[in-house]
């Protein structure tokens, strides 16, 4: 038998080695896999949707219960009524303004405020025309505040503040939440017999800084001011109580002199203007401010990019009335931009005012969304403002108080 070659022997005993040692069931080494398949993602939270409670709000109530958010309105006597009640649980009515007919003492009129928080599903906002001096509506118990001339004679900005805010706590002492107050119109006009020391002063720089700083102490208060009046009252010489005063001046004039002050207040974010009832014939020949889209609308919204409340100074004035129906003047004052009407006067007002608004809605004169715009508005600053009941405010640091503002005078 031949001899194997030792070299070839060698290299089978390696191969043997190998092979022999590997397992017969492994399997060989594969290539990468280059198509994994879809890889799982992790789930997808869904984002974080805010939700409007105020659209929330207004999707949950009536035609009715809108249309009655349009409407702030005057009432008889010193105690809840069977009318009151009635302005309130079947018109739904948006709030109740307070003269000196209804109010006979800080306890009376604390309890009064009480009564009608109670029977009220949405909250109300309640008003006064609480400026100072000769327009002031409170109890004999408060002390007198001087005129806003008085305050604007001084050109301290820190008085002004103080002032507003103490005009704010006294509307809160009572349980009352919307202060009709500071007058933004410039005293340029010495016969004008509506106006006059109700003004910070004759130039429009003095009214705007004064006006604006007791704007900013009302609403130190949480009480909401409204300045008025809208596009300026100062320079008539016929008080709009009575009949339709007229101011003869270009728009030019208008814009360099009774604007500016309101809008400073604009650009400071003030939350509600009221409307004049003034006639400006090279602004619109046929409608006073009050009714006029070419001043509401064109002017203070759109040009002057207000985006706030506009109420109307009281629906039930000479200028009004002797010139026009007022559920007529109701529903062209909506139409020009308005948001609520102030109804002052007559037992059958807001209800007369009330039914034209929806009949106009049936109608198509006036539409659901322009509806819908204007209740938002009104919610939006009743959230934002709005408490029930009295605040405890010390009466006697308030007199106090007006003291002391007396006395920063001299």
């Amino acid at each position: 038998m031949k001899r194997l070659n030792k070299g070839f022997i060698f290299i089978a005993a390696i191969f043997l080695l190998f092979t022999g040692c590997t397992p017969q069931n492994q399997p060989l080494p594969s290539e990468p896999n280059t198509n994994p398949g879809p890889v799982e993602e992790p789930p997808i939270e869904d984002p974080i949707v805010e939700v409007d409670k105020i659209q929330e709000q207004l999707d949950h109530m009536t035609l009715e219960e809108k249309v009655g958010q349009l409407l702030v309105v005057g009432f008889e006597g010193t105690e809840l009524d069977d009318s009151t009640r009635e302005y309130i649980q079947d018109l739904g009515v948006g709030g109740l303004i307070f003269f000196a007919r209804n109010i006979h003492s800080k306890e009376q009129v604390s309890t009064l405020v009480e009564d009608i928080n109670n029977i009220s599903n949405i909250p109300l906002f309640l008003a006064i025309d609480e400026e100072g001096g000769i327009v002031s509506r409170l109890p004999k118990e408060y002390k007198k505040l001087p005129d806003s001339i008085s305050i604007g004679n001084t050109n301290d900005t820190d008085l002004a503040f103080d002032y507003g805010q103490l005009l704010g706590n006294r509307v809160r002492s009572i349980g009352l939440n919307l202060n009709f107050a500071p007058v933004m119109d410039i005293h340029s006009n010495p016969s004008n017999p509506v106006i006059g020391k109700r003004s910070f002063g004759t130039t429009a720089e003095v009214v705007s800084e004064m006006g604006i700083n007791v704007a900013k102490g009302i609403k130190n208060t949480n009480v909401i001011p409204s300045i008025k009046h809208f596009p300026g009252h100062g320079d008539t010489s016929t008080d709009s109580h009575i009949e339709l005063p007229m101011i003869d001046k270009s728009l030019d004039d208008i814009r360099n002199f009774e604007l500016i002050p309101f809008k400073a207040a604009i650009d400071q974010d003030i939350e509600m203007i009221m409307s004049a009832h003034i006639l400006i014939p090279s602004i619109d020949e046929e409608y006073p401010a009050t009714l006029s889209k070419k001043i509401l609308g064109d002017l203070l919204r759109d040009e002057m990019g207000y985006e706030g409340v506009i109420i109307s100074d009281d629906m039930t004035m000479g200028a009004i009335v002797n010139n026009y129906s007022l559920e007529e003047a109701s529903i062209d004052f909506l139409q020009a931009g308005g948001d609520i009407l102030l109804v002052c006067h007559g037992v059958d007002s807001p209800r007369l005012v009330f039914d034209e608004i929806m009949k106009s809605i049936e109608i198509g004169e006036l539409t659901q969304k322009e509806i819908d715009t204007k209740v938002y508005r009104i919610l939006q600053l009743k959230d934002k403002y709005l408490y029930k009941g009295s605040i405890d405010l010390n009466f006697e640091e308030l007199n106090t108080d007006a003291e002391n503002i007396m006395n920063r005078l001299k």
